[in-house]
């Protein structure tokens, strides 16, 4: 039985009656669309489950009220469905791509990220973006006939691509990442043009949740106060508007309207914005969104200046703070300690991976120790350094 998509949908939406298909066969499902399968795969994967301990700032256990990778998804996957049923995309394409887009991040975020691409500096590289890739498409093992969750072209286009092209700039193939080049099948995902307009509303409803929501857990750490976050134009203003009109409403209660009100803003004008740009450029098919020499989906550019006037701000007192700064330290050395152990020990690592890391060449040893770090949850990796590097857990 093929499902007929019911809703109204843009003649430039992608249609999940004319997906590409995925690149292991399968039989279709007489309940739900390609993308509707996508996505419920990626919520019932492993990988998805562990962004409950992964964080982008605060590390997991510093407390229950800040935003982890699993709860950032959340958020992000309801902006995404938002935005897309107003400009009448495919909503389940879109949310799919925003539950997944952080599949790939490993322990401590970007501090893990960039550790992580320090070790790997000699064997390949770490990209975030790649690894998703390599989650999506290998590392997972759920099902009896390949590796990975056999997503569709433009699923996996779509986390490949969702941040622009990857191949721009002059950038040549060999350039990238080897996790992205080790995909046998990367060059079929077209990696010179833009991705659907469903993994563009994703990339932005990613802008979107996490500048508005690290002011929420900023002001909840005391990592800088009302008055200062007030000197950012546009959060000023909102700040203004909502004390004004609640002169008495509690701290909490203030933020929360204000974040509630910043989120809308930021919505309103991707969608003004966007339905703009398909009014200008005419796009009558996906294909045609994907050959645009920029993107469909963007915000305004008096709103873009705004938002890197925000970044700035948060960038100073947030994400540089010595606070910060001290867990980003642990975090780097706890990262480097284990990566140096199971390179030169592999058979301290668990199995099946030690069994893999002993057969393997140093650089695909690398590239196992990699993986296996990438997937561990902040709580792991503390826990695991503290059984291997302090001999009173031995005891």
């Amino acid at each position: 039985m093929t499902l007929v998509y019911s809703a109204p949908r843009a003649a430039y939406a992608s249609d999940p009656d004319r997906s590409r298909g995925r690149f292991y066969e399968e039989a279709p499902s007489a309940t739900r669309t390609p993308f509707q399968r996508d996505r419920d795969r990626i919520i019932h994967a492993s990988a998805f489950r562990r962004l409950k301990m992964k964080t982008q700032v605060f590390v997991a256990h510093e407390g229950d009220h800040f935003r982890t990778r699993l709860t950032h998804s959340l958020e992000v996957a309801q902006i995404a469905r938002s935005v897309a049923r107003t400009l009448k995309l495919d909503e389940d394409l879109a949310e799919a791509l925003a539950l997944a887009h952080d599949l790939g991040h490993p322990p401590f975020g970007h501090a893990g990220e960039d550790e992580l691409d320090i070790c790997m500096e000699e064997f390949g590289g770490f990209d975030h973006n790649a690894q998703t890739l390599r989650v999506v498409t290998r590392l997972e093992h759920t099902y009896p006939n390949f590796d990975g969750l056999n997503l569709t072209y433009e699923s996996l286009e779509g986390l490949v691509k969702h941040n622009g092209p990857l191949l721009k700039n002059g950038k040549k193939f060999g350039e990238l990442t080897q996790t992205f080049r080790d995909f046998p099948h990367l060059e079929a995902l077209e990696l010179g043009s833009y991705a659907g307009p469903e993994a563009q509303v994703a990339a932005l409803a990613d802008d979107i949740a996490y500048n508005n929501h690290d002011i929420d857990d900023g002001l909840s750490a005391r990592l800088f106060a009302i008055e200062d976050i007030k000197q950012v134009p546009l959060v000023g203003r909102v700040f203004q508007e909502v004390q004004t009109e609640f002169p008495l409403l509690d701290r909490d209660r203030t933020i929360g309207e204000v974040i509630r009100r910043l989120i809308g803003i930021w919505i309103n004008d991707l969608t003004t914005e966007s339905l703009r740009r398909a009014h200008e450029f005419k796009p009558l098919s996906v294909e045609e969104v994907r050959a645009l020499d920029q993107p469909l989906i963007s915000f305004s550019e008096g709103l873009g200046d705004e938002i890197r006037d925000l970044r700035r701000f948060l960038m100073e007192r947030m994400y540089r703070h010595y606070k910060v700064n001290r867990k980003r330290s642990q975090a780097k050395r706890i990262l480097k300690d284990l990566f140096g152990l199971f390179l030169e020990e592999p058979d301290t690592l668990p199995p099946p991976w030690s069994e893999e890391a002993q057969q393997s060449t140093r650089d695909g040893r690398a590239r196992i120790v990699c993986d296996y770090i990438a997937g561990m949850t902040d709580n792991f990796a503390i826990q695991e350094h503290r059984r291997l590097f302090n001999l009173d857990a031995m005891i």
